[in-house]
């Protein structure tokens, strides 16, 4: 790999990290767009076993995914809000890693093209 390819991966990386550490903090913990509709005709209700739906709607019927107590759920770590920006570079190091590896592995090799 030549200096300066190297040089532009490198600022490139820095950037993303920059990034996905300093925007992460931006993001909003107020359902989206998706959530919403799926609540529409429902009226959230804090009892004993925590927040739960009243009325009809499509969300009553969610349920938590499998890696909903994994150490990175939520965009937190541990669940704590606190370090959603380490998140968010933990994840953006993994999403580099794996396209890096697919690219790495589907580049053409030397020889005839």
């Amino acid at each position: 790999m030549n200096a300066r390819r190297g040089r532009f991966l490198l600022i490139f990386a820095l950037v993303v990290l920059v990034v996905a550490g300093g925007v992460a903090y931006f993001a909003d913990s107020d359902p989206d767009g998706l959530d919403a509709v799926t609540q529409r005709g429902c009226t959230a209700v804090q009892t004993e076993q925590g927040e739960q739906l009243r009325g009809h709607c499509i969300a009553q019927h969610a349920s938590d995914h499998a890696f909903s107590d994994s150490p990175l759920a939520d965009y937190a770590l541990g669940g704590d809000d606190r370090f959603t920006g380490v998140a968010g570079v933990i994840g953006a190091i993994v999403t580099l890693a794996a396209a890096g590896g697919l690219f790495w592995g589907l580049r053409r090799r030397g020889g005839e093209r």
